[in-house]
Order: C-alpha cells, then structure tokens, then sequence
C-alpha cells in the first residue's frame, strides 16, 4: 500500500498521541500578542484554522503564502497551516529590506503575505492580493471552522520555496517537496536522537532552510518548541535554565555569543551533560568546539549542508572510538564536516568540487530551469563547495569554490587558516580572503576581531608560521571592529573583498 508523505504527518501524530502537552511557548516579548502556551491540540486546531482561512481566501492547493517572520509560534503554525493543506510556503528572511522581499514576493507569486508585526511597513510596498499582520488572529485564525482536505496529497508536491541569501546575483527560490522535508526531519531526528523528552530552543531562524527541519521533527515525537526572536547569548542560558532545554541549532556566531555570556555567568552553567547543539553554516574552529565541550559542558554535534539538500548531507556527532582520546583531539575530529546522513550519497569530483546525492535534494529551482538543469548536472547536486573525503571516511570542507584563495600558483583554504589564527586565545572572530596583488595573484589577507588585548599583527603572523606554510601564512592582518554576517551566521566575504577590488 502506498501512503504519501506530507509534512502535516508530524502535526497529526502530536496532536494524536499528545493533545493536551505544551506544544510550543511563544516569545513572551514581541511586538504584537503572544500565543503563550498552547498545547499539540491547539496548535492543530491553529494550523486548521489556517488552512481555513487560505480557502476563503481561495488559494488553491500549490498557491503561494509568504510570511516575513522572526521566530514565533504563529510561523511555526504556518508551517502546517499553509503546506498541510497542499499550499506552498514561502519563508522570508524578515532582514531583508523592502525591495529585496519585494523581489521574492514577485518572483515566487506569493498570493498571501503574512508579516510580523515588526516589518508591517513591507505590506505597504506589496503588490499582492492579500496582506496581513500576524497577531491580527481575526484575519488570520477563526477558531471552529475546518479547512477542506486536501483532495489528493501528493509527497511529490512542492511544500516550501526557500530563498537562498543572494550575494553577487539575485537569490533563488529553491522548491523543496513534502518528501524532501519528511525525509529530512526523519534522518535528522535519527541523528540527533529526538524524542518526547526533548525541549528545543529555535536559536536558528525558523525562515532558514525551515529550521533545519527541527520544527518537524519535533513536533512529530511530542517535544516542546521555546520560541526566541532575538539571539542573545545571556538570554540564551536563561532559556536554557527557566526551561530545561535539552537541544538546539545554530551557526558558529550564536556558539560565540553564549562561550561570551557564559564568562559572566553566576553559578553553575545551565544544561551542562544535557544540551545538545547542532552547528552548521561554516566549520566552527577547533578551539571554539573545544570551548563548547569544556566550558558548557554540552555536547556538539556538526552537521554539513543547504538549502537546497533540505539541508541535511553529513552528520559528525561524537563516537565510542573517541572517548579516550584528548579533547583537543576529539575537538579536530568533530570539525570535519561528517559522514554521509543515513540515505545520503556524497562524491568529490575531479574538480575538488562536493556532489550529493539524495531523497533530501531539491526539486529544481523555482522557474529556473537552466539553474536546475545546471546544479543537478549527472544526477548529482552540485554544492559549490570545495572539499575531500579524508582516510576515515569523513567529508573536511576546504573552502567555497569562489572562497579559495590562490597565491603564488597554490591553493589556500581560507578555512584551514581561519582555524589556525582562531586558536590564538586573543582572537574573537577572523575572516581570511584573497585580495589582487601583482605579485601573488592573490594577497592572503586575514581580518580580525580580538578581545582588545592589543595582540598585534607581527604576533599572529608568527603563531601562523608555526602550523602553516609559508604560502598559507597571511601575508597582510588587519584589525576590524566586526564581520558581516547573513541572518543565519555566515560570513558575507564578497562584502569583505569589495574595498580591496576598489583600491
């Protein structure tokens, strides 16, 4: 017997099997009313409500329903409200400025744009039928009324359009199935072991490749979502206290802001043999991973993929064979980005170029044919990231294709000397690029943020020389106040190399 997959499965099994647990406890400072506490019952009774108003709307099932969000369980709902009825959602990064949502809006044919209440002015700006403000629950929620059933569920359907963060082009709406996101929370959930006594803390943005999945996955075992809008490394560890948290998801930056809040913290630091946090979006360095293990007392897991992967490609979570070794040692074995995800299939071309094959990747881009045609090339997805398998089987990403430096003819991870100038314990943050010199080619050029101790550039330049070749060494440091980064933590290099282009 066949039984499709859809994503509003992990709804019905919650509400099923825990009707009357807390689902989710809102953010209680927002800009407009918190949905508080409630429970698996009425956070399907919610996504129905949803579902019912997208029918008076008549949006018909593959219509598009934006919403501009930060964290809140009013977007956690949409999640099942918009796709579990056979409509397709469109999360946006709620960072965006006007034009650039507008763009998305446009491109993706969005129908229906929800807003938080902090971007209400971008509804403004809109050119779309139907416009409004999350909180106003009349236009949103009408509690008692069913939706129409989807008549013919199809896991083959497109459930989300995820944006990629566009640098030098326009982002592309990346059209992600039913099956895709089942199978991607199922193996992430298998992982990451989940289960009904987790309590999860939505640290990652919920708009970003859809949480990773999280917000599926663990509705599906009857965990318990904490919403928090705003990342704060202090606030972080209060959540983690007040709530019992048990696991969470973030970028390096985020892993920063709590090794920092925790130095000033009171007592003893909460979660500690309990937390599990899964970072992604670049190779933490070795020393923060460390930090992690020995200061929090949590335990890191390290996962690699994109958007368009659902995310998941490979998983790097500890093993019995390390227990006894060195936590330095354990910590480099944890930076590499893992091994295959159950299902998942990974290759390095000739090129250096990371394949991935799996039932997580993409459908195509959204009315781009040619990007589709071009990043599946060979039965493959091309992730435009530059890596290797190494002897144990595990993937070490070097660079991004168009991050790689090269200086004097020689290839330069701008990853690998990152690591080495993060381990100088006067370093914060760094960011290695390639700048043109007539010279080399490439200028290898490390900026950094330190801890104001006033470690100077001759200092790090010969800690460099100690663990890299000369070629690899930083040939010019300068000191920098901050690193721009993407909503979900990463490095925007190109903005980094575009004063350099101008000299």
């Amino acid at each position: 017997m066949y039984y499709p997959l859809t994503v509003r499965d992990f709804l019905d099994r919650a509400a099923h099997a825990y009707p009357d647990r807390v689902a989710v406890v809102d953010e209680p400072e927002q800009p407009g009313p918190s949905l508080g506490e409630p429970t698996y019952r009425q956070l399907a009774a919610l996504a129905r409500a949803q579902a019912a108003a997208l029918d008076r709307l008549d949006v018909p099932v593959g219509g598009r329903v934006a919403v501009v969000s930060q964290n809140s369980a009013r977007l956690l709902t949409s999640f099942f409200g918009v796709s579990g009825w056979g409509r397709v959602l469109v999360p946006v990064n709620f960072r965006l400025t006007g034009p650039e949502i507008e763009y998305i809006v446009r491109h993706s044919g969005a129908s229906v744009v929800y807003a938080d209440p902090s971007r209400a002015e971008v509804l403004d700006t809109l050119d779309v039928k139907h416009k409004f403000v999350l909180g106003d629950d009349e236009d949103l929620f009408l509690h008692g009324t069913e939706p129409r059933e989807w008549a013919e569920p199809d896991e083959g359907a497109t459930a989300s359009v995820n944006y990629t963060s566009g640098t030098t082009a326009r982002p592309k709406g990346v059209q992600l199935t039913h099956r895709n996101l089942w199978l991607n929370s199922a193996v992430f959930g298998l992982h990451t072991t989940i289960s009904d006594r987790d309590v999860y803390l939505h640290t990652l943005p919920m708009f970003h490749a859809n949480g990773w999945g999280m917000p599926y996955g663990i509705t599906g075992v009857g965990g318990r979502h904490i919403v928090l809008r705003q990342i704060d490394g202090a606030e972080i560890l209060r959540r983690v206290e007040r709530h019992g948290v048990t696991l969470m998801c973030a970028a390096p930056a985020v892993l920063n802001a709590v090794l920092d809040a925790a130095a000033d913290w009171q007592g003893e630091i909460p979660g500690r043999d309990r937390v599990r946090i899964v970072c992604a979006g670049a190779p933490p360095p070795t020393r923060t991973i460390e930090r992690v293990t020995a200061e929090l007392g949590w335990e890191f897991i390290q996962i690699y993929g994109l958007t368009e992967t659902s995310p998941l490609v490979t998983v790097n979570r500890g093993r019995a064979e390390w227990d006894g070794l060195e936590p330095a040692e354990r910590a480099r074995r944890l930076g590499r980005a893992g091994v295959p995800a159950l299902g998942v299939r990974v290759d390095v071309d000739v090129d250096g170029e990371v394949l991935t094959a799996s039932n997580h990747n993409l459908d195509g881009y959204w009315e781009q044919p040619e990007e589709t045609a071009k990043a599946q090339a060979g039965g493959w997805f091309h992730t435009g990231d530059g890596g290797y398998l190494d002897d144990e089987g595990y993937l070490v990403i070097s660079d991004r294709k168009k991050d790689v430096i090269i200086s004097g003819g020689e290839n330069v991870s701008s990853i690998e000397v990152e690591d080495v100038i993060t381990s100088h314990p006067a370093v914060r943050e760094v960011a290695v690029i390639g700048i043109p010199d007539a010279k080399w080619g490439e200028l290898v050029t490390a900026l950094v943020v330190t801890d104001g101790s006033g470690v100077t550039a001759e200092e790090l330049t010969a800690h460099c020389r100690t663990r890299l070749a000369g070629f690899k060494t930083p040939k010019r440091i300068d000191f920098v106040e901050s690193l721009p980064r993407t909503a979900t933590g990463k490095l925007q290099k190109f903005k980094l190399r575009e004063p350099f282009r101008r000299d």
